[in-house]
Protein backbone atom coordinates (compact mmCIF):
# COMPACT_ATOMS: atom_id res chain seq x y z
CA UNK A 1 0.00 0.00 0.00
CA UNK A 2 1.16 3.28 -0.95
CA UNK A 3 0.69 6.32 1.08
CA UNK A 4 0.13 9.40 -1.14
CA UNK A 5 -1.52 13.38 -0.66
CA UNK A 6 -3.70 15.36 -3.31
CA UNK A 7 -2.80 18.83 -3.87
CA UNK A 8 -4.95 20.58 -5.97
CA UNK A 9 -6.83 23.29 -5.19
CA UNK A 10 -10.06 22.87 -7.52
CA UNK A 11 -12.44 20.61 -6.06
CA UNK A 12 -13.86 19.02 -8.89
CA UNK A 13 -10.26 17.59 -10.09
CA UNK A 14 -9.84 16.51 -5.91
CA UNK A 15 -13.08 14.87 -6.32
CA UNK A 16 -11.93 12.74 -9.42
CA UNK A 17 -8.75 11.77 -7.79
CA UNK A 18 -9.73 10.86 -4.71
CA UNK A 19 -12.51 8.28 -6.64
CA UNK A 20 -9.41 7.03 -8.71
CA UNK A 21 -7.68 6.52 -5.61
CA UNK A 22 -10.62 4.75 -3.42
CA UNK A 23 -10.81 2.56 -6.88
CA UNK A 24 -7.25 1.73 -7.14
CA UNK A 25 -7.02 -0.11 -3.82
CA UNK A 26 -2.92 0.12 -4.24
CA UNK A 27 -3.25 3.25 -2.41
CA UNK A 28 -3.91 5.16 0.85
CA UNK A 29 -4.88 9.12 0.93
CA UNK A 30 -3.63 10.54 3.74
CA UNK A 31 -4.61 14.09 3.02
CA UNK A 32 -6.16 16.61 0.30
CA UNK A 33 -4.81 20.29 0.45
CA UNK A 34 -5.40 23.28 -1.60
CA UNK A 35 -2.01 24.63 -2.03
CA UNK A 36 1.49 23.34 -1.16
CA UNK A 37 2.43 24.72 1.61
CA UNK A 38 -0.35 23.46 3.49
CA UNK A 39 1.03 19.77 2.81
CA UNK A 40 4.54 20.52 3.72
CA UNK A 41 3.97 19.47 7.75
CA UNK A 42 2.12 15.88 6.47
CA UNK A 43 4.85 15.74 4.12
CA UNK A 44 7.71 16.43 7.07
CA UNK A 45 5.84 14.09 9.39
CA UNK A 46 4.41 11.09 7.93
CA UNK A 47 5.06 8.65 5.36
CA UNK A 48 4.68 9.81 1.89
CA UNK A 49 4.87 7.56 -0.96
CA UNK A 50 3.16 9.52 -3.83
CA UNK A 51 2.15 12.85 -4.42
CA UNK A 52 -0.56 13.92 -6.64
CA UNK A 53 0.35 17.70 -7.65
CA UNK A 54 -1.14 20.42 -9.92
CA UNK A 55 1.01 22.99 -11.23
CA UNK A 56 -1.03 25.76 -11.11
CA UNK A 57 -1.66 26.50 -7.37
CA UNK A 58 -2.31 29.69 -5.26
CA UNK A 59 0.59 30.99 -3.36
CA UNK A 60 3.55 28.42 -4.55
CA UNK A 61 3.29 27.09 -8.12
CA UNK A 62 3.72 23.02 -8.41
CA UNK A 63 6.79 23.33 -9.81
CA UNK A 64 8.45 25.27 -7.37
CA UNK A 65 7.18 23.79 -4.76
CA UNK A 66 8.70 20.33 -6.42
CA UNK A 67 12.03 22.39 -6.83
CA UNK A 68 11.94 23.04 -3.23
CA UNK A 69 12.04 19.60 -1.36
CA UNK A 70 15.63 18.28 -1.14
CA UNK A 71 14.06 14.47 -0.80
CA UNK A 72 10.72 14.38 -2.76
CA UNK A 73 8.44 11.21 -2.41
CA UNK A 74 7.71 10.14 -6.04
CA UNK A 75 5.52 12.87 -7.81
CA UNK A 76 2.95 12.50 -10.39
CA UNK A 77 1.68 15.71 -11.68
CA UNK A 78 -1.65 16.44 -12.97
CA UNK A 79 -2.42 19.51 -14.82
CA UNK A 80 -4.80 21.18 -17.85
CA UNK A 81 -1.54 22.54 -19.50
CA UNK A 82 0.66 20.54 -21.90
CA UNK A 83 3.38 23.37 -21.57
CA UNK A 84 5.69 21.93 -18.43
CA UNK A 85 5.92 18.96 -19.72
CA UNK A 86 9.84 18.95 -20.47
CA UNK A 87 10.32 20.98 -17.50
CA UNK A 88 8.96 18.62 -15.44
CA UNK A 89 11.00 15.88 -16.45
CA UNK A 90 14.01 17.54 -15.30
CA UNK A 91 12.98 17.05 -12.21
CA UNK A 92 12.39 13.34 -12.13
CA UNK A 93 8.80 13.81 -11.85
CA UNK A 94 6.89 10.15 -12.49
CA UNK A 95 4.40 10.86 -14.81
CA UNK A 96 2.50 14.19 -16.50
CA UNK A 97 -1.61 13.38 -16.39
CA UNK A 98 -2.79 15.78 -18.53
CA UNK A 99 -6.19 16.98 -17.49
CA UNK A 100 -8.99 15.05 -18.37
CA UNK A 101 -7.50 12.12 -17.69
CA UNK A 102 -8.57 8.56 -17.40
CA UNK A 103 -8.86 6.17 -14.70
CA UNK A 104 -6.64 3.41 -17.03
CA UNK A 105 -4.23 6.32 -17.74
CA UNK A 106 -4.28 6.82 -13.63
CA UNK A 107 -3.44 3.12 -13.28
CA UNK A 108 -0.88 3.65 -15.74
CA UNK A 109 0.98 6.24 -13.58
CA UNK A 110 0.76 4.78 -10.16
CA UNK A 111 2.11 1.73 -11.38
CA UNK A 112 5.09 3.29 -12.48
CA UNK A 113 5.42 4.86 -8.80
CA UNK A 114 5.31 1.49 -7.17
CA UNK A 115 7.68 -0.05 -9.61
CA UNK A 116 10.29 3.26 -8.96
CA UNK A 117 9.55 2.60 -5.20
CA UNK A 118 10.39 -1.14 -5.17
CA UNK A 119 13.22 -0.41 -7.20
CA UNK A 120 14.87 2.05 -5.03
CA UNK A 121 13.93 -0.49 -2.00
CA UNK A 122 15.56 -3.16 -3.69
CA UNK A 123 19.23 -0.66 -4.15
CA UNK A 124 18.65 0.37 -0.71
CA UNK A 125 18.67 -3.19 0.55
CA UNK A 126 22.04 -4.03 -1.42
CA UNK A 127 23.40 -0.68 -0.40
CA UNK A 128 23.45 0.37 -3.82
CA UNK A 129 22.92 4.13 -3.88
CA UNK A 130 20.01 5.31 -6.71
CA UNK A 131 21.84 7.83 -8.33
CA UNK A 132 21.01 8.64 -11.94
CA UNK A 133 24.00 8.12 -14.61
CA UNK A 134 22.17 10.38 -16.98
CA UNK A 135 19.90 13.45 -17.11
CA UNK A 136 18.56 15.61 -19.32
CA UNK A 137 18.73 19.50 -18.68
CA UNK A 138 16.80 22.34 -20.25
CA UNK A 139 19.69 24.45 -22.40
CA UNK A 140 17.76 27.53 -24.28
CA UNK A 141 15.26 25.86 -26.25
CA UNK A 142 16.22 22.21 -26.41
CA UNK A 143 16.49 19.09 -24.10
CA UNK A 144 20.32 17.90 -24.04
CA UNK A 145 21.02 14.72 -22.26
CA UNK A 146 24.05 14.95 -19.69
CA UNK A 147 26.49 11.84 -18.68
CA UNK A 148 26.71 12.91 -15.15
CA UNK A 149 30.13 11.74 -14.96
CA UNK A 150 31.29 14.16 -17.92
CA UNK A 151 30.66 17.13 -15.67
CA UNK A 152 34.00 18.94 -14.48
CA UNK A 153 32.30 21.50 -13.08
CA UNK A 154 29.61 23.99 -12.72
CA UNK A 155 29.69 28.15 -12.50
CA UNK A 156 27.34 30.29 -11.40
CA UNK A 157 26.71 33.65 -13.90
CA UNK A 158 24.51 35.61 -13.26
CA UNK A 159 20.86 34.41 -14.45
CA UNK A 160 22.58 31.10 -15.31
CA UNK A 161 24.61 28.96 -14.19
CA UNK A 162 27.44 27.20 -16.77
CA UNK A 163 28.28 23.37 -17.07
CA UNK A 164 31.42 22.54 -17.81
CA UNK A 165 32.37 18.78 -19.67
CA UNK A 166 35.85 18.05 -21.91
CA UNK A 167 33.76 19.07 -25.03
CA UNK A 168 31.13 21.61 -24.34
CA UNK A 169 29.72 23.92 -22.04
CA UNK A 170 25.78 24.12 -21.53
CA UNK A 171 24.21 26.56 -19.99
CA UNK A 172 20.70 25.75 -17.57
CA UNK A 173 18.73 28.54 -15.74
CA UNK A 174 18.78 26.57 -12.54
CA UNK A 175 20.54 27.79 -9.54
CA UNK A 176 23.65 26.32 -7.77
CA UNK A 177 21.07 25.41 -5.18
CA UNK A 178 19.04 23.08 -7.30
CA UNK A 179 22.07 21.81 -8.97
CA UNK A 180 23.75 20.67 -5.73
CA UNK A 181 20.18 19.17 -4.69
CA UNK A 182 19.79 16.94 -7.92
CA UNK A 183 23.85 15.69 -7.68
CA UNK A 184 25.67 13.21 -5.56
CA UNK A 185 27.13 14.82 -2.85
CA UNK A 186 29.69 11.56 -2.52
CA UNK A 187 31.03 13.05 -6.08
CA UNK A 188 30.37 16.98 -6.18
CA UNK A 189 31.01 19.42 -3.60
CA UNK A 190 30.41 23.51 -3.67
CA UNK A 191 34.11 24.65 -3.33
CA UNK A 192 32.72 28.21 -3.68
CA UNK A 193 29.33 30.53 -3.86
CA UNK A 194 30.28 30.68 -7.72
CA UNK A 195 31.20 27.08 -8.56
CA UNK A 196 30.67 23.21 -7.39
CA UNK A 197 33.04 20.53 -8.86
CA UNK A 198 33.71 16.80 -9.63
CA UNK A 199 35.75 15.38 -6.96
CA UNK A 200 36.72 12.76 -9.31
CA UNK A 201 38.14 15.16 -11.75
CA UNK A 202 40.67 16.65 -8.94
CA UNK A 203 44.19 16.49 -10.03
CA UNK A 204 45.64 18.59 -7.24
CA UNK A 205 45.20 21.01 -4.71
CA UNK A 206 47.34 24.22 -4.08
CA UNK A 207 46.67 26.74 -1.18
CA UNK A 208 43.59 28.35 -2.31
CA UNK A 209 43.04 26.85 -5.50
CA UNK A 210 41.68 23.17 -6.45
CA UNK A 211 43.08 22.38 -10.22
CA UNK A 212 40.91 19.67 -12.50
CA UNK A 213 41.20 18.00 -15.36
CA UNK A 214 41.69 19.62 -18.60
CA UNK A 215 43.62 22.52 -16.86
CA UNK A 216 40.75 23.63 -15.37
CA UNK A 217 41.63 25.77 -12.04
CA UNK A 218 38.83 26.52 -9.47
CA UNK A 219 38.97 28.83 -6.85
CA UNK A 220 38.20 27.71 -2.89
CA UNK A 221 36.18 30.13 -0.85
CA UNK A 222 36.75 30.69 2.19
CA UNK A 223 33.56 29.78 3.51
CA UNK A 224 33.46 26.25 1.78
CA UNK A 225 37.17 25.18 2.44
CA UNK A 226 36.64 24.02 5.77
CA UNK A 227 33.62 21.27 4.98
CA UNK A 228 35.62 20.68 1.73
CA UNK A 229 38.72 19.81 3.17
CA UNK A 230 36.74 17.81 5.88
CA UNK A 231 35.23 15.43 3.62
CA UNK A 232 36.85 14.80 1.06
CA UNK A 233 40.89 15.54 2.11
CA UNK A 234 40.81 13.47 5.40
Amino acid sequence: MMNCIIIEDQLPAQRILKKYIEDAKSLSLVGTFSDAIEALETIKTQQVDVIFLDIHLPKLSGIDFLKSLSNPPKVILTTAFPDYALESYELNVVDYLLKPFSFPRFIQAITKASQMLESNSTNDSKNEPNQKKEIFIKSGYELVRLKIDDIIYIKSDADYVEIYTENKKLLSSDSLTEWIKRLDTNQFARVHKSYIINTNKIEKISGNRVYLQYDKKIPIGRAYKSDFTNKFLT
